[in-house]
């Protein structure tokens, strides 16, 4: 995780969206208003670590549930690519396309870098009350879903 004090994003209102799912639907950041979201940037539908990772949290879908909390995967896949990926791993939460890269630049996940041009691995908890409640960047996959539902139980109280 993030260190939590040096992420200038820790304990700000989350930036605003508003995305397709898969299915075309619009989903906003108010829609989750009051629940716990886990919103998740990751680079690629059908690469090994994005399938790992989206097939992680889709099993642990009933945890996150009983502790008040959604999960929402974010990438700048299209909507078709997405509803592939969707069906192919049997996901369980929705992943919305950031084609024009609107989230992905309001939460600082974009890098253009010489060696890493694209979205850095990136999830975002953020409270009932709209606020960054915890961040972690540069992701890497093994352990991720659990730490991020460790934190979640530390957080709720």
């Amino acid at each position: 995780m993030t260190d939590q004090k040096s992420d200038p994003m820790m304990g700000s209102p989350a930036p605003e969206f508003c995305l397709p799912d898969a299915e075309g639907e619009e989903y906003c950041l108010t829609d989750f208003a009051g629940k716990w979201l886990v919103l998740y940037f990751y680079p690629r539908d059908n690469t090994p670590g994005c399938t790992l990772e989206a097939r992680g949290f889709s099993e642990a879908i009933e945890e996150f549930a009983r502790l008040g909390a959604e999960i929402v995967g974010v990438s700048a896949d299209s909507e078709a690519s997405h509803q592939k990926f969707t069906a192919k791993l049997g996901l369980r939460f929705r992943i919305l396309s950031d084609q024009k890269h609107a989230a992905i630049a309001a939460y600082k996940v974009w890098k253009d870098r010489a060696l890493l041009k694209g979205i850095e691995r990136s999830t975002f908890l953020i409270s009932p009350d709209g606020t960054i409640a915890a961040v972690w960047r540069k992701v890497r996959v093994p352990g991720h879903v659990e730490e991020v539902k460790e934190t979640l139980q530390k957080v709720r109280g």
